[in-house]
């Protein structure tokens, strides 16, 4: 398994400039499996001058690749879906090694990147702007006037390991479906997977220079932002990174997706029998490592003792362990650091009163799935993302109340609502503020053509590849007056 991951490092391929793959000239970094801390790869990142020579190789790739039709896109587009699916069993190997992802998750992860690909090529095909009916104006008569989209230019995307190969796919294909060139830069953490993507790519069609991939960590991050001809930063990630982009980025575009705290609510009218299992599934997927993952269950008092009771029997029969065994269901953390810190959370909230019901327990970046409740709001389980497998459990007793609590946050991404009250879904649609509401379903319910996002702290901007498209082009007005021959009225 470590000699396939390692494919990059043997070949000296940490970089993809202008077409080619080459070594960092700067300080590598060491990549490791999640699970044993065995060393994967060494991979090299770019100096300073090398992310100016990649930006100018990308800009002068968008400039040579303008001519490219909508079809062409579709094509090359389609076809990398088809490569990356003969590759399936490949990826899966990489991602559990490099994230610690369970084999099913790493396996749903790659089913997503083809279908959000294919959508990307459907998308391609009929990008187009709009007809202004301007001869609705007075003295307008015969003129035409339209809306077209065109590309920004170069798009840097700045990528988290939590989603190594959907959420790279949802930001790289809509900017080539969209004719611009895309600079990657994926996470640390996962940079293999993303060097996968980039010759999947390539081997698809792509025309080289439009892809870029720049390996490494905060600096590489400060050289892009630097460039001034790059003309779109897409960016998933914390809400503090978010925002220092934010700023140096200055008048040049932005797409935030951020931080959250994702809660479910549990109305007492709920099918438990349909939701449990979906909730289950959101809270310790990826071992709670994603922006929507359950942190916070909202649970009517009427059925809170039997919520409590039937959760945490699920919750310690839940197998966690080695991501590579097909009966794990809830593998390691993306680092030492990162179990640690979540551990030290449960450990703070238990001190602070609240009752562990199920895991709170470590071995070495396994973290068993926990379940708690009674969780204060002035603990960092009760107010900052936790990221990891830990779910708390809060009564409330009127809708009011969980309207509130879910508003009483700084952040605002998803919430899943369960319920079968019209009147009480509708008004949860109205005044919740976060970017989604779903009804009988958890906040990471999620279809890749929809459009994702979240509002304040959580970040601005949508993905999905028709909206991502629109993120990453600009509308250009053209008005057209077909006839001005003498004696001809315009």
């Amino acid at each position: 398994m470590e000699a396939q991951v390692a494919h990059h490092l043997e070949t000296g391929r940490s970089l993809f400039i202008a077409g080619k793959w080459t070594q960092g000239s700067a300080a590598p970094f060491t990549v490791l499996n999640k699970f044993d801390q065995q060393v994967l790869a060494e991979i090299g990142t770019p100096t300073t001058a090398q992310i100016h020579a990649a930006v100018q190789a990308a800009l002068q790739a968008f400039h040579d690749n303008r001519t490219l039709s909508p079809y062409d896109r579709s094509q090359f587009l389609e076809a990398t879906a088809s490569v990356l699916e003969a590759r399936t069993e490949r990826l899966q190997q990489i991602i559990c090694a490099e994230t610690g992802f369970t084999l099913s998750d790493a396996a749903g992860e790659i089913r997503r990147t083809i279908q959000t690909m294919r959508l990307s090529a459907e998308e391609a095909r009929r990008f187009s702007g709009t007809l202004i009916p301007v001869e609705g104006a007075p003295g307008q008569a015969g003129r035409m006037c339209w809306t077209q989209r065109v590309p920004l230019g170069v798009v840097a995307a700045i990528t988290p390991f939590n989603a190594p190969l959907n959420t790279v796919v949802h930001k790289v294909a809509p900017a080539l479906a969209a004719g611009n060139a895309i600079i990657l830069k994926p996470s640390p953490h996962t940079p293999l997977i993303a060097c996968e993507l980039a010759d999947a790519l390539i081997e698809a069609g792509t025309p080289p220079g439009l892809i870029t991939v720049l390996n490494g960590g905060v600096d590489v991050v400060n050289g892009l932002l630097d460039e001034q001809d790059i003309r779109f930063y897409a960016f998933t990630g914390s809400t503090e990174a978010g925002r220092a982009i934010q700023q140096r980025a200055g008048l040049r575009r932005t797409q935030m997706e951020l931080g959250s705290i994702a809660f479910a609510v549990l109305c007492d009218d709920a099918n438990l029998d349909f939701a449990i299992p979906k909730i289950i599934n959101a809270a310790y997927r990826k071992a709670g490592q994603v922006c929507t993952s359950i942190q916070m269950l909202l649970v009517h008092e009427k059925i809170f003792p039997v919520v409590e009771e039937r959760l945490t029997q699920i919750v310690k029969k839940l197998k966690a362990g080695d991501p590579t065994d097909p009966a794990t269901q809830v593998g390691p953390l993306i680092s030492a650091n990162a179990a640690q810190r979540v551990t030290d959370w449960i450990a703070q909230a238990t001190r602070s009163g609240a009752a562990c019901l199920a895991g709170g327990t470590r071995t070495g970046n396994v973290v068993a799935p926990t379940l708690l409740k009674n969780v204060s709001a002035d603990t960092p389980l009760g107010c900052q993302e936790v990221f990891g497998p830990v779910m708390s459990l809060m009564p409330f007793s009127s809708i009011d109340e969980a309207i509130a609590r879910v508003n009483d946050t700084p952040f605002g991404l998803a919430t899943g609502i369960f319920t079968n009250r019209l009147g009480d879904a509708f008004r949860f649609i109205r005044e919740l503020e976060v970017g989604g509401i779903h009804i009988n379903e958890t906040p990471s319910s999620r279809v890749d053509m929809m459009p994702y996002g979240g509002s304040k702290a959580s970040g601005f901007g949508r993905e999905g590849p028709y909206y991502a498209m629109r993120e990453m082009s600009e509308e250009r007005v053209a008005t057209f007056i077909p006839n001005t021959s003498p004696g001809r009225r315009p």
